[in-house]
């Protein structure tokens, strides 16, 4: 059996863990949903007729399995706030954040590739000291700090870009792209700072080795030794950081999505549990599992395409 295969197989008992692990997280916290949907002052009758009709008052692994049921059968259940169905508002809220985060990355790796070959190759040039104070600069800057200096700047004072909103890309591709610069910029450049060290120090592990120095002797130009030898077999731990980096922004980025006042998933999870809405709370967080687990498969696939020993 292969290691990919092997991989596709765990996906359904990993979401089963992390569907009873935050099942039961959920049940040990503080609060109660009916008392956030009724309020302070609801008479004990109308407590008890809300618990039963939102099936509280049944022992916690019915709960659990009565929810594992309709998972299965693709119901994820229904807000205990205003009774939505949970999977509609996933539809609604995930390619808002799948949107940001890829967008995100791709500019950290549009930044990082580039500024880390350059810092690579020439490693006491004065591209290498520039890459390594822009990459501590962008590790060190809070994201949410720099969200906020672009809104003062490109919002406030030039009046560029809006502030905050979000416009979908089917009904207005400008607004759209309008809306998300700011949110992109910022979170992409602080994930292009730690993409950018790892690509230098990738690439200059590997330009150590002896079929490199064989490479630069036989003439080759330098490109095309660094881009057709060196940087495949350097891709190897950078493919593995950017597979972590996209599972963080898919289930982190709640709090560019609070400043720039983006409706995407984590905002939901967060609003959710303040509103002790527990059945939105566990469909958001089994999407964002499902979506890291497909996101290492892609990983475990580009593995095989850059060394095909490994798929063996």
């Amino acid at each position: 059996m292969s290691p990919l295969l092997k991989r596709i197989l765990l996906v359904i008992p990993t979401l089963l863990l992390v569907s009873m692990v935050i099942f039961s997280l959920l049940a040990i916290l503080p609060g109660d949903p009916v008392t956030a949907i009724l309020g302070q002052e609801a008479t004990p009758e109308a407590a008890l007729a809300l618990r039963a009709q939102l099936g509280l008052d049944d022992p916690l692994y019915m709960q659990y399995g009565r929810w594992l049921g309709g998972v299965l059968h693709g119901d994820l259940g229904r807000s205990f706030i205003d009774r939505t169905p949970v999977i509609d508002v996933l539809m609604q809220r995930l390619p808002v954040t799948i949107e940001l985060a890829l967008g995100s990355f791709a500019v950290g790796i549009l930044i990082a590739v580039p500024a880390g070959i350059m810092a690579a190759v020439r490693p006491r040039g004065i591209a290498n000291y520039f890459s390594t104070l822009v990459a501590l600069f962008g590790m060190s800057v809070p994201h949410f700090w720099l969200g906020m200096m672009f809104i003062i700047l490109f919002a406030v004072k030039l009046g560029w870009l809006p502030a905050s909103g979000y416009v979908p890309f089917t009904e207005d591709w400008r607004g759209n792209l309008a809306a998300m610069c700011m949110p992109v910029l910022a979170t992409g450049l602080r994930e292009s700072a730690i993409l950018m060290r790892m690509v230098r120090s990738s690439l200059l592990e590997v330009l150590n080795e002896d079929y490199i120095r064989t490479a630069f002797s036989k003439g080759l130009k330098d490109w095309q030794v660094v881009i057709g030898h060196a940087l495949r077999n350097a891709l190897i731990p950078v493919v593995t950081a950017s597979g972590l980096m996209v599972s963080g922004l898919l289930g982190g980025l709640v709090i560019t999505e609070s400043i720039f006042g983006i409706p995407g998933m984590g905002k939901m999870i967060v609003d959710a549990i303040f509103q002790r809405d527990y059945v939105m709370v566990q469909g958001g967080v089994l999407a964002a599992a499902l979506m890291v687990v497909i996101v290492n498969l892609v990983v475990d696939v580009l593995y095989s395409v850059i060394d095909p020993r490994i798929a063996k």
